[in-house]
């Protein structure tokens, strides 16, 4: 209670939070010593660890590449082996990437698996989830028997298994019938990515699992539009809400050029639009849902080429659109923002390395509420 909380800002201050969240108690209940708090961009919008008021996280396998983000450095310290894991929140990616980059395992849960209480009733419309960043598989799943399941007043909640998750994590799923997706039809994976969860698919075929090649049925662009109304006003709603909470209103000099261009473009949308996005949002997850009747398993890279270097996804100015700068993001990672609007639960898997000596994560996604077939 009462730690320094800065979301990757200055304009955060020497901000504390006022109430513990109900994760954190969950972890102190089941026996966890919190050793401090870790790095992230600025206000978690960003698929690398870089901000004015820390600076970049870097990757531990090679320094002149980034941990990935938002939760960079959560990955960084469970990847250079200072603790075993690390707490974060997954939006459109953010335990997936950095856990891609630094070659250990990444979890999302299925949305309202996890509690976010005391504040938050849902994060971003329910884009957003939290867990952990782990060394072993075995490690996540200990870590959802000890945290995952309804808290107080929570507007809604996900399955939960009667299983132990970590007996879920030993046990054989059987054969898996599971479509592999190289492309995203709007920007193109790379030759090593591409080599990459092929490798990844032959290794699925060599355990027995069936293998099926299919095509993305989204509109990626579309798709992002959506989802940056919702991260936009809320945004803006965080940020107002600090203004309050400090007594003064957050001042531009105080924000980077990446969360401005946000707050320009989608900071003032009507409740007409907000609405129209969370629909649409909606829509999409009963489409995966329907496409995954065939499937137990969607296999995709989690990111179109190796770990970015330092200051690449850097937005230095307000000079880009909107639009621009979510293309130079989402080209990067444009698979796993997809399973935040369906609520499915999704991992990043340590697999394959790159030529240069970099980590390439495999991207898994299962069926709503099971975490069960994934974590086996």
């Amino acid at each position: 209670h009462g730690a320094r909380m800065s979301n990757g800002s200055l304009a955060m201050g020497e901000f504390r939070a006022p109430f513990e969240a109900e994760v954190v108690s969950r972890l102190r209940r089941a026996g966890c010593v919190l050793a401090g708090t870790t790095t992230s961009p600025e206000f978690g919008t960003s698929y690398s660890t870089e901000s004015t008021r820390f600076g970049a996280t870097r990757n531990p396998w090679n320094l002149e590449h980034s941990a990935g983000g938002s939760s960079g450095g959560a990955a960084a310290l469970v990847a250079a082996r200072v603790v075993p894991f690390a707490h974060g929140n997954d939006g459109g990616g953010s335990l997936r990437v950095p856990a891609s980059c630094c070659g250990v395992f990444g979890f999302k849960p299925s949305r309202g698996l996890m509690p976010s209480g005391p504040m938050v009733g849902e994060g971003w419309a329910g884009l957003s989830t939290a867990h952990a960043i782990t060394l072993t598989v075995r490690d996540s799943a200990a870590l959802l028997d000890a945290t995952a399941g309804m808290d107080l007043g929570a507007p809604y909640a996900g399955p939960v298994q009667s299983l132990p998750y970590v007996n879920a994590a030993q046990r054989d799923p059987g054969t898996l019938r599971i479509a592999l997706i190289e492309q995203s039809g709007t920007w193109p994976t790379s030759p090593e990515s591409l080599a990459a969860v092929r490798e990844a698919a032959q290794l699925c075929e060599s355990l027995g699992h069936r293998i099926e090649p299919v095509s993305l049925p989204v509109v990626l662009p579309e798709f992002l539009d959506h989802v940056f109304t919702i991260i936009g006003a809320n945004t803006r709603n965080h940020i107002d809400m600090l203004g309050r909470m400090r007594g003064f209103d957050v001042q531009d000099a105080e924000l980077e050029a990446r969360t401005r261009i946000i707050l320009r473009d989608k900071g003032s949308v009507s409740g007409a639009q907000y609405t129209a996005a969370v629909e649409w949002i909606h829509a999409l997850g009963r489409q995966l849902a329907t496409f995954m009747q065939d499937y137990d398993v969607i296999l995709s890279p989690v990111l179109t080429r190796e770990p970015a270097r330092i200051g690449e996804l850097v937005v230095p100015d307000m000079s880009l659109s909107l639009e621009d700068m979510i293309e130079r993001s989402h080209r990067y990672s444009p698979f796993a923002a997809l399973f935040n609007a369906s609520g499915q639960p999704a991992m990043s898997v340590p697999l394959v390395w790159s030529a240069a000596g970099l980590p390439m994560g495999a991207h898994f996604a299962g069926r709503f509420g099971e975490e069960g077939v994934l974590l086996g």
